[in-house]
């Protein structure tokens, strides 16, 4: 065994990982339950061993150098392995135990905690994590084995996946509750031609919805903001500062307190479908095996009984 990996630990590259997604050292150890102090000499130890700098340090932000880069996806596949083996292990137990990591795009975050709820109440002995990130951070934790699979929109391209539609995900533009078009009915997308329209940020599978929307209708937005999550939009729209496209499984507690108007204009709701993906060569544990065919039976029902009353128009 060379040098280093004699000086590598499993501790150093799960705290690594975690920086690496966050880049941040301070959410970092929030997340890991760690001083800020333990995680910059993790890091340390972690650069000494591998003898090159991992993070570019500039004032406050943090970016990964090459190094960083190759060891991210590296150290990725060997603990996606490791969880693998771990999972075998469950498996020969059977669905009494087990563990798996589950990926989410951060609008499916608003629903899937409440189907865990309920599988939990009949498998209370497994243990389900979620990793919540943008459609691009999803399919590098798919590609490096980081997680089992993930509840997302449009499955990616350019990987060899297996993707099941599990419910219908419909996006609608929502504005402020007093918007002038807000009580309009089948109004013209151009009649938004003034409006500032409030983007997420590249990567984001909601932005990739908007931008399809613009394009269909020959759209260019006088103004547009980025801003980088759906409670930052929805925010936003609350002040009045603009409109956006959002998907309406975000917007259950702004409807009910009705804080948002959803404006109908014609070519929406933007029918799309919310899918579970995994790797083809990725063999589901026997506790990623239930949690995958629960969300499959359930999310469809639980969202429509939710949601229908909004679903057909606005």
């Amino acid at each position: 065994m060379s040098s280093f990996l004699r000086r590598l630990s499993l501790r150093q590259l799960t705290v690594f990982l975690e920086a690496a997604r966050q880049m941040s050292f301070a959410r970092a150890a929030e997340s890991l339950h760690l001083t800020q102090p333990a995680i910059s000499m993790q890091i340390r130890l972690l650069e000494d061993a591998v003898g090159l700098p991992l993070f570019d340090r500039i004032g406050k932000r943090l970016a990964l150098t090459q190094a960083g880069e190759l060891l991210r996806h590296h150290a990725a596949r060997a603990l996606g392995e490791l969880q693998d083996a771990e999972q075998a292990f469950d498996a020969l137990k059977g669905l009494r135990s087990g563990h798996s990591t589950v990926g989410l795009v951060s609008t499916a975050k608003y629903f899937t905690p409440r189907l865990l709820a309920r599988f939990a109440g009949q498998h209370p002995e497994v243990d389900i994590q979620f990793l919540v990130g943008n459609r691009e951070t999803l399919i590098h934790a798919l590609r490096d084995n980081e997680i089992d699979f993930a509840v997302m929109g449009r499955p990616p391209d350019g990987l060899e996946t297996v993707a099941r539609t599990i419910a219908e995900n419909p996006h609608v533009l929502v504005a402020h509750k007093a918007h002038r078009l807000a009580k309009a009915r089948g109004f013209d997308f151009h009649e938004l031609r003034e409006e500032t329209f409030l983007m997420r940020e590249p990567g984001s599978g909601t932005r990739l919805v908007m931008e399809a929307l613009f394009k269909q209708h020959l759209f260019t937005p006088k103004k547009t903001v980025m801003l980088g999550s759906n409670e930052t939009v929805k925010q936003a729209v609350m002040a009045d500062m603009g409109i956006s496209l959002l998907s309406l499984h975000s917007l259950e507690l702004e409807l009910r307190a009705r804080e948002v108007a959803l404006l109908d204009v014609m070519g929406t709701p933007v029918r799309r479908n919310w899918h579970i993906v995994h790797m083809q060569a990725k063999k589901l544990a026997p506790a990623a095996a239930a949690f995958h065919a629960f969300l499959c039976a359930r999310t469809w029902p639980h969202l429509d009984k939710t949601f229908a009353r909004y679903a057909a128009r606005p």
